[in-house]
């Protein structure tokens, strides 16, 4: 029974330390409401074992161990899909901004080239 209260005690400490990242702005709402959600979760399973057996019972599951693992690989899966849908946005974004920063550099440069020829043409008259 103390794996119970040891695992109780790591989802609170995670709880914790979420809402600890949350409040030093190192991790965004979006983020941390999943994982608050998740780790509540896993507490209140942590809490009540016998309601995984339950869920397990209802799901058709034999064993409630390969439940939680079904549902943690689920969850994992979509964590994966979410994160690479993030990297592609902001992978889109850096090449739209090294596009514009390329065109800028260019104009910047044409410009310095006309006001360079503008100072020769002046001092030559």
């Amino acid at each position: 029974m103390s794996g119970y209260f040891f695992a109780l005690g790591l989802c609170v400490l995670l709880i914790l330390f979420l809402i600890h990242l949350m409040r030093q702005r190192r991790l965004r709402e979006k983020y941390a409401i999943l994982w608050l959600a998740l780790a509540i979760a896993i507490t209140i399973i942590g809490a009540f074992p016998n309601f995984v057996e339950l869920l397990a019972h209802y799901a058709g599951v034999e064993l409630p161990s390969n439940l939680l693992f079904a549902g943690a690989i689920t969850v994992l899966l979509g964590v994966c899909i979410q994160l690479s849908t993030e990297v592609t946005a902001i992978e889109e974004e850096t090449r739209t901004l090294a596009e514009e920063l390329a065109l800028l550099r260019l104009e910047v440069a044409e410009r310095e080239r006309i006001t360079a020829a503008g100072q020769v043409a002046a001092a030559g008259i």
